[in-house]
């Protein structure tokens, strides 16, 4: 059986393979909860000269259903949207919004300071702001006679 892409779930768009044109009923595939993917989380990621900056919408997310992991040269973004139950299935027009999990991993472009990395939510904008390691930073080291 063959995992629906994040679009397809969204959309219930169904792909049709060489094999599947010639079978004009579709069944929608069902899936178990061990087959469910995370959704993928769209992001902006830019520079400036003295950090990178990623942003993303977590509207809906509480900061406790986030997981940020940020490494000197990659950042993954994980969290939990939990659907209100206040509708029934049949009584919507549209349904678009992703519940449930989401995540994103993406490699930086330049390695940054894990330790004063700082991630703020502005009103459903995660906003993750980055410090780059300065290589051409240069220390004194004194010698101390033993």
């Amino acid at each position: 059986m063959k995992k629906r892409s994040f679009f397809e779930k969204l959309t219930g768009v169904v792909k049709l393979d060489e094999h599947d044109e010639d079978d004009i009923s579709l069944q929608e595939e069902e899936t178990t909860p061990e087959e469910e993917t995370d959704g993928q989380l769209a992001i902006d990621m830019y520079q400036t000269p003295t950090e990178i900056v990623i942003k993303t919408m977590v509207a809906g997310v509480k900061p406790e259903d986030l997981d940020i992991s940020i490494t000197r040269d990659m950042a993954t973004i994980k969290g939990h949207r939990e659907e209100s139950n206040d509708v029934i299935g049949n009584d919507f027009f549209h349904k678009e919004l992703y519940w449930g999990t989401f995540s994103r991993t993406v490699m930086l472009p330049e390695e940054i300071d894990v330790e004063t990395t700082e991630a703020i939510n502005k009103n459903g904008l995660l906003i993750i702001t980055m410090p780059k390691v300065d290589k051409n930073k240069q220390a004194k080291v004194r010698v101390k006679s033993a």
